[in-house]
């Protein structure tokens, strides 16, 4: 084959490695198999299949149209799959690779695609940290120098970088070997140039380096977005479990008063108190039915209760039957109604009352909590959502949780008391929607 031929046929394969891989990452079966550090044997099999049925159609297709070796990469599959997937999977996807080959008179082609994936396959064997057969790169004189640089410190000579390197050039020339011992036993591109012949090794270990760097840029990707969704649970959970100290320090005040002159409500306090803090302690789910959250404030309303006096709290529930089974942000009334009581009723010596809302629109839920209160000032109202823990809570999680979905409104005239009304997006699985409805949020911020 002329020199400008074969070249030409390098480009393409290169170009043939990087549609292959690329095209594999759009699959999320694929993507599954590809990042596990164990396999079962199902799925090394998955793995294989994935990996080599598209290159047994290319060597297929090198074998028809003659001329066409860009589409044989059964060589460096081979040895992708022994460093990805072990010692069984580069053998059996070897194997597989090798037939059209075989079939072809090519006699040669399955035992040597059995060795490069044997071979890769112990070398993966060989790697202190599976890191580094995801970040390989053909160009060698940055390993050299990371070689260097590590070793300035503390000696180690063993670099799997530059052990992959050499093993696709010592199996890349085993091939040509075979192919001039053997003729037609195998293919093997060649050429007198030593130039070209210098490009021919280049480009099998390109061709690896270049579908290693796709799947890895995947694999980047993947871990970036699990760690900005356990950031996102971390950070939800820490404004889900936020509830002022000054609450439990007051309760446990109005249990001590209640013990001496009324022990039964004293213990219906602690009851209360009890469930609150077991469903604080004890809740993982970021959405609840508005059912639990109502029972939930009526728990800490009680407490309030007891602590006020009833003639001092009143309580008011407007609720919609048909809303009490919509999903919710777990513990996000409570910020409101403590933010009623403290701001809205404590300083009043006549006392007021809480009422709480909630009714279906379209396809929202509609929550207000409202008081009758000191209410707020112009200067205030404009500052309210950044204001106190409790507002800027609420109106964080649902920035968190539905971004521009839901929407937080204060109506607020002073001396006249303050109403807060959630718009909600309609959630009524119980299951698997609000946790995909959160996985869907977090993709949606990226």
């Amino acid at each position: 084959m002329e020199p400008r031929l074969i070249l030409v046929n390098l480009l393409i394969k290169l170009g043939v490695a990087a549609a292959v891989s690329s095209t594999l990452v759009r699959s999320l079966e694929f993507k599954s198999l590809l990042f596990r550090e164990e396999r079962s044997l199902r799925q090394k099999i998955y793995l294989v299949l994935w990996f080599a049925l598209p290159i047994t159609l290319g060597v297929w297709i090198r074998i028809s149209a003659q001329s066409f070796v860009a589409g044989d990469l059964s060589f460096e599959t081979a040895l992708l799959l022994g460093v990805i997937g072990g010692r069984w999977a580069g053998i059996l996807g070897g194997m597989l690779m090798a037939l059209p080959a075989t079939l072809h008179a090519e006699w040669a082609t399955m035992p040597f695609n059995v060795l490069c994936g044997l071979v890769a396959g112990q070398l993966r064997t060989m790697a202190l940290d599976k890191d580094d057969i995801w970040s390989f790169s053909p160009f060698i004189d940055l390993s050299i120098y990371r070689l260097i640089r590590r070793n300035l410190p503390t000696p180690r000579l063993f670099d799997w970088q530059i052990m992959f390197f050499t093993t696709i050039f010592g199996l890349r020339f085993v091939q040509e070997q075979v192919a001039r011992y053997f003729p037609h036993s195998i293919l093997s591109v060649n050429s007198s140039n030593p130039w070209v012949e210098v490009a021919i090794y280049a480009a099998s270990a390109m061709a690896i380096g270049i579908e290693l760097k796709v799947f890895n840029s995947v694999r980047i990707q993947i871990k970036l977005e699990e760690q900005e969704r356990l950031l996102l649970h971390a950070r939800m959970e820490a404004l889900q479990n936020q509830i002022n100290p000054h609450f439990l320090f007051n309760t446990l005040n109005s249990i001590s008063s209640l013990v001496r002159f009324d022990p039964d409500k004293a213990r219906d306090v602690i009851s209360k108190l009890a469930t609150i803090l077991r469903r604080l302690l004890s809740s993982t789910d970021s959405f609840v039915p508005l059912r639990e959250e109502v029972e939930f404030i009526d728990n800490y309303l009680g407490i309030e209760v007891v602590r006020f006096g009833p003639d001092k709290l009143r309580v008011v529930k407007q609720l919609d039957p048909a809303s009490l089974d919509v999903m919710v942000p777990s513990m996000i009334l409570q910020p409101l109604v403590e933010n009623s009581i403290k701001h809205g009723l404590s300083s009043m010596v006549e006392g007021g009352s809480i009422t709480l809302r909630s009714r279906l629109a379209d396809s929202a839920l509609v929550i207000e909590v409202e008081d009758d209160g000191v209410g707020m000032e112009a200067a205030q109202l404009a500052n309210a959502r950044g204001s106190g823990i409790g507002m800027a809570n609420v109106s964080e999680r649902l920035e968190v949780l539905y971004g521009d979905a839901a929407r937080m409104t204060i109506d607020s005239h002073e001396g006249k008391g303050t109403m807060v009304r959630l718009r909600l997006p309609r959630l009524q699985t119980a299951g698997a929607v609000p946790e995909a409805f959160y996985e869907e949020r977090s993709s949606t911020r990226r």
